[in-house]
């Protein structure tokens, strides 16, 4: 036959699909679809065979990648069933049509491994070729070898050809940019990359063993690929060590995954893979890249947004279906309906998995607890059907290392732990050892402390909160065991106006300078065994800093003093001590003075209820800066006798440093002087 010349068929409705699959970020690309095109002739043709309508040998179905930098030409090669110069002029020369897509619509029953689009991804080529050719023999009985060439503009030429070998060779003649492909270490990596688990041999040059002080080529093919990996076999099929080793051959080096889940779905949507759940450190951070997604065993991506839900980037493994998009953008993957219903089903899966483990195993369950429960927090957190399957595998630990469902932990606690609202109250310590003294005293009443110090613990405990009715949430140390837990009517703090303001000011002289930290001095009338003093921190202002610390838009609370409460047990023993000693010592002195701050204040409230409809005139508001000028110096006076006093009883400061002691926060000097002071009582 004569030589055909002519132009490419691309015209203004067939355009637009190679706009949309050619918008690769990476040139690469193009070595996954050649060599993907060629097992797709390759399994074409196998296909056939079984149908009885290619009766010949298959014989090598191997596809071959060969460089020569010589002739600077990189060439992909299959045994598959190859094209006729009708075929070219139909796949090629007319670029809307796509020969996976006619195929599969012929032998859509039997052919789901066609992996793609031929007449398209051939097209991707000449993102690093100046010329391009096909050598082509269909398998066809009496077919015409024929060889097609083009320079990437829409110009080509299609001549007969002398192959007398069935199936396609694929030349590419490498532009200057893209040399690099003519590297032998670059072209396996990328093929270990993208081909790695093709359904058919691909070869590329030879093993290569050392010798003579070099690396030199063996005589035996370099087979890059796994052509049955793991995912795709049954799992009865499989032991642990199987997936344990195609979990180390996926990630070299890291530790054995905690376990992993077989996906195996074919309705509404094909899907299958494994995914395994790695042991996560504790700094946590959202790690991308460590699922790797395929269409038919061709390597896609490893940036699975919108495929996988988000908490799931924290598992490792594989992905693999054919009705995930090849050659689609990001936007274009989270908008599509199909992956939409493919991210709800692993959703789905992966909680059933998680609660069929947690029944068949508790016990194993819970020794994995500790290293899982971050991403079934964080799953929860981020996907409300995740969470309302999780809440009945959900564990609590408490600080017996026991673990509870939360059904379980509420029948536990209900009965001693209910406040007189109703509230059943779940106490919880974040760190046991800075809040053991905490932990001891409510442990000592009857009640259970949960741990809960892992980093989305306060994001987790708000959730709870809102999940479970009549719940309320309250660290051991953010008040004293009795208010923690209200069940009565508090005994109330038996002291004059004149010694509450006293002894705060006694109390707040001696406290030492912490750094960003401020106290506020109150009074509780606990029981007397209880401690002289207790540090509390207020349980709302302690979540948002501790929230702000991981959203930078809270940064207000973040910049804030820690606010601690002081609490000083006027029921205490050594406290009683204080008041008794103090009132002794200071009364005659400091009642004058506070009865005339009670007149001052009581003569302000006078004039300011006197002025008609409220308004101040101009000797009211003189007087009353005279009064409030003499307060200011009176309570001068109070706090400077108090200080005074306290400077010379020890016992003051040293319950006060015991308490700060106890919660950590007596450092430095402060921490020096409390050891000096405490060696000079002894």
């Amino acid at each position: 036959m004569s030589t055909q010349t002519g132009k490419i068929g691309v015209t203004t409705d067939n355009i637009f699909p190679v706009i949309k699959k050619f918008l690769y970020s990476d040139h690469e690309i193009f070595l996954r679809e050649l060599v993907s095109n060629a097992v797709d002739a390759t399994q074409k043709l196998k296909t056939l065979s079984s149908f009885g309508e290619f009766k010949g040998e298959l014989g090598d179905v191997a596809v071959r990648v060969t460089i020569d930098p010589e002739a600077k030409t990189l060439t992909i090669s299959d045994h598959g069933i190859g094209m006729t110069r009708e075929d070219v002029d139909k796949y090629i020369n007319q670029i809307a049509f796509s020969g996976a897509e006619e195929f599969l619509e012929k032998y859509k029953d039997t052919a789901n491994s066609i992996i793609g689009h031929f007449g398209l991804g051939f097209y991707s080529a000449f993102m690093v070729a100046k010329k391009v050719e096909i050598n082509t023999l269909s398998y066809k009985e009496g077919a015409q070898a024929v060889r097609w060439s083009c320079d990437g503009s829409p110009e080509y030429t299609l001549v007969d050809s002398d192959k007398t070998t069935r199936g396609t060779d694929i030349i590419l003649y490498i532009d200057d940019e893209n040399q690099k492909f003519l590297q032998q270490g670059e072209i396996d990596r990328l093929l270990k990359k993208y081909c790695r688990f093709l359904p058919v041999p691909v070869i590329s040059g030879k093993k290569q063993e050392w010798k003579d002080g070099k690396y030199v080529d063996t005589d035996e093919d370099n087979v890059i690929n796994a052509t049955e990996p793991t995912w795709t076999k049954k799992p009865a099929d499989l032991t642990d060590d199987d997936y344990l080793a195609f979990y180390h051959d996926l990630y070299p080096g890291q530790e054995d995954p905690l376990f992993w889940i077989h996906l195996n779905v074919d309705y509404p949507f094909n899907l299958t893979g494994i995914l395994y759940f790695p042991k996560i450190k504790s700094n946590f951070e959202v790690t991308k890249n460590r699922i790797q997604l395929y269409c038919n065993q061709v390597y896609v991506t490893d940036s699975v947004e919108g495929v996988v839900p988000e908490f799931m980037m924290l598992l490792q493994g594989v992905i693999d279906s054919p009705d995930i998009p090849l050659n689609v953008s990001r936007s274009y993957l989270q908008a599509d309906t199909a992956v939409k219903k493919i991210s709800g089903y692993i959703t789905k899966k992966v909680a059933s998995r998680l609660d069929e483990i947690f029944r068949a195993d508790r016990a194993d369950f819970e020794k994995k607890w500790d290293d899982i429960k971050i991403f079934i927090q964080y799953g929860m957190l981020t996907d409300e059907k995740f969470c309302d399957a999780a809440m009945k595998f959900v564990l609590l630990k408490d600080s017996e290392g026991k673990y509870y469902t939360l059904d379980e932990y509420r029948t536990l606690i209900e009965g001693n732990q209910t406040d007189k609202s109703g509230d059943v109250v779940y106490l919880y310590a974040t760190d046991p050892v800075a809040q053991y003294t905490y932990i001891n005293d409510a442990t000592s009443r009857g009640y259970s402390v949960l741990i809960m110090d892992g980093q989305l613990e306060n994001h987790f405990i708000g959730l709870l909160e809102n999940k479970i009715e009549k719940s309320r949430f309250v660290r051991v140390d953010s008040d004293v065991i009795d208010n923690l837990i209200a069940k009565e009517e508090k005994k109330q703090v038996d002291l004059s106006p004149m010694q509450r303001d006293m002894l705060t000011d006694i109390f707040r002289s001696q406290l030492p300078k912490v750094e960003k930290a401020e106290f506020l001095v109150n009074f509780e009338a606990l029981s007397p065994e209880a401690n002289p003093i207790v540090i509390t921190q207020n349980e709302y202002m302690r979540r948002m800093k501790d929230m702000a610390a991981m959203q930078p838009g809270m940064s207000f609370y973040g910049e804030l003093p820690d606010s601690y409460n002081l609490i000083v047990n006027t029921e205490n023993p050594l406290v009683k001590r204080i008041i008794t000693d103090a009132s002794e010592k200071l009364t005659s002195k400091l009642q004058p003075v506070a009865d005339e701050i009670s007149a001052n204040n009581a003569k302000t409230e006078q004039i300011r209820k006197d002025a008609p409809e409220g308004k101040l005139t101009e000797t009211d508001n003189e007087q009353i800066r005279h009064l409030d000028e003499r307060t200011a110096e009176l309570r001068k006076e109070q706090s400077k006798a108090a200080e005074e006093y306290a400077s010379g009883q020890p016992l003051v400061g040293q319950i006060i440093d015991i308490a700060l002691l106890a919660n950590g926060l007596l450092r430095g000097a402060n921490l020096s002087q409390f050891i000096a002071r405490s060696l000079s009582l002894l």
